[in-house]
C-alpha cells in the first residue's frame, strides 16, 4: 500500500499528560496522523493544552472526547490503572486505540481490553516506542537470520532516577505506580520480543518505597525449553537502558532508546563468534522519534485492515502483562510464580 493511499489518523488525545505533549510534538508534524482535538476533565487544562500544541479543539471529559465524530483514533496517555476502562470504552464508541504502555495492571484487563477492540471491530495497540524503530527491525533481522545463532540467555535493564518523588503518580500504588510497571515493562517487552513467548516461572524481588511501590524489581525468568532471561528496573538509579543477548554463535547489546538522534544515537552492536577476543560490529539504524514511527505503523495497520499484525501483538502484550503479573506476585510473596498461559 503507497504511502499516498493511506489516509492520516485522525486522534484524540484522552488526558493531558507530559508525555501527550512529546506525543503530540512528535506526530503532529508527520504524514501519519492529525492531532485532532484533546479531552481533560477539566476545561481550563484541556484549552491550555490545546493552545500550547495547536490542536482545534478541545473537550470538558473524556466521554466528549470519544464522541467526538471528527477523531477515529484515541491516544491514551492515562495513568496505569485508567488504561482499561478508558480502551473499552473508546472501543465501544468504535475507536481505534493507541495505549501507552503498560497496556493493563493484570493479564485479565488486557484480555478484556482486547476483546472490547474485537467486538468493535477497531484496533488496540500498545504503544511501544522503540518497538517500531528501525533499530529494532535491524535487531530482528539479526536475530531471525541466524546470526547469533540460538538465544539461550538474555539480560535486559531499565532505569531512572526520580528528581522529585513527592507528588509522582510513579509513587502512587492506587495509580499503578512503581519501578515494575513503568520501567520494567520496557525490558520485558524486549524479552518478549526476542524470546517469542512469555516465560513458565518467575522469581523475583524488590525494594519498596514507604508508599508501598516498588523503587526496584529484579527477576530471573524460566522458560519451558531450558532458556533463561534476567529483568532489572528502577527508579533510583542513572538513567540507563541496555540489553545482553546471548547465543550460541554470538552476542547482541542494544540500548533500544524510543527516540534515538544524530546527537544522541541508540547502541546495536554484534559480536559474530564465541570467542571474547573477536571484537563487536557497530550496526548503525536511522535514528528517529518512536512516536512518529508508531503512528506510520499503527495508520497502515488501520488502512490495511492488518488483524494478523494486530493479533501478533495483542499476543505479545498479554505475554508481557501475565509476566508483570507474576513478578509483582514473586516479589511480594518471595516465592516463584507460575506466569499465566495465553
Amino acid at each position: 500500500m503507497s504511502q499516498a493511499s493511506i489516509p492520516p489518523l485522525r486522534i484524540g488525545i484522552l488526558g493531558c499528560a507530559n508525555i501527550a505533549r512529546q506525543f503530540t510534538a512528535a506526530v503532529a508534524p508527520g504524514r501519519w496522523a492529525r492531532i485532532e482535538a484533546v479531552g481533560s476533565r477539566n476545561t481550563d487544562t484541556a484549552a491550555a493544552f490545546a493552545a500550547a500544541c495547536g490542536i482545534a479543539r478541545h473537550h470538558a471529559s473524556y466521554e466528549a472526547l470519544l464522541a467526538d465524530p471528527g477523531i477515529d483514533t484515541v491516544y491514551i496517555p492515562l495513568p496505569n490503572t485508567m488504561h482499561a476502562h478508558w480502551a473499552i470504552r473508546a472501543a465501544q464508541h468504535g475507536k481505534h486505540v493507541l495505549c501507552e504502555k503498560p497496556l493493563a495492571t493484570s493479564r485479565a484487563d488486557a484480555a478484556a481490553m482486547f476483546a472490547a477492540a474485537r467486538a468493535a471491530g477497531v484496533m488496540l495497540l500498545e504503544a511501544y516506542p522503540y518497538w517500531f524503530q528501525p533499530q529494532t527491525r535491524d535487531m530482528l533481522a539479526l536475530l531471525h537470520g541466524g546470526s547469533i545463532g540460538e538465544v539461550r540467555l538474555m539480560q535486559a535493564s531499565f532505569g531512572f532516577g526520580l528528581q522529585n518523588p513527592d507528588g509522582n503518580i510513579r509513587m502512587n500504588p492506587q495509580l499503578g505506580g512503581g519501578a515494575l510497571l513503568d520501567a520494567g515493562s520496557y525490558p520485558l517487552s524486549l524479552i518478549r520480543l526476542v524470546m517469542g513467548c512469555a516465560p513458565a516461572r518467575v522469581t523475583a524481588h524488590a525494594r519498596w518505597a514507604s508508599t508501598g511501590v516498588d523503587i526496584g524489581t529484579m527477576a530471573t525468568l524460566e522458560y519451558r525449553d531450558g532458556r533463561y532471561a534476567q529483568m532489572s528496573c528502577a527508579m533510583d538509579v542513572a538513567n540507563h537502558r541496555r540489553a545482553t543477548i546471548m547465543g550460541t554463535r554470538g552476542t547482541i547489546e542494544t540500548e533500544y532508546i524510543n527516540h534515538p538522534s544524530l546527537e544522541v544515537p541508540s547502541q546495536l552492536r554484534i559480536r559474530r563468534g564465541v570467542a571474547n577476543t573477536i571484537p563487536f560490529e557497530d550496526i548503525h539504524s536511522v535514528p528517529g522519534s518512536g512516536f512518529a514511527f508508531c503512528a506510520e505503523a499503527f495508520a497502515r495497520v488501520v488502512a490495511a485492515r492488518d488483524t494478523d499484525a494486530i493479533e501478533r501483538a495483542a499476543a505479545a502484550s498479554l505475554d508481557i502483562a501475565a509476566t508483570l503479573e507474576a513478578i509483582a506476585q514473586s516479589a511480594r510473596s518471595g516465592r516463584p510464580i507460575e506466569v499465566a498461559a495465553s
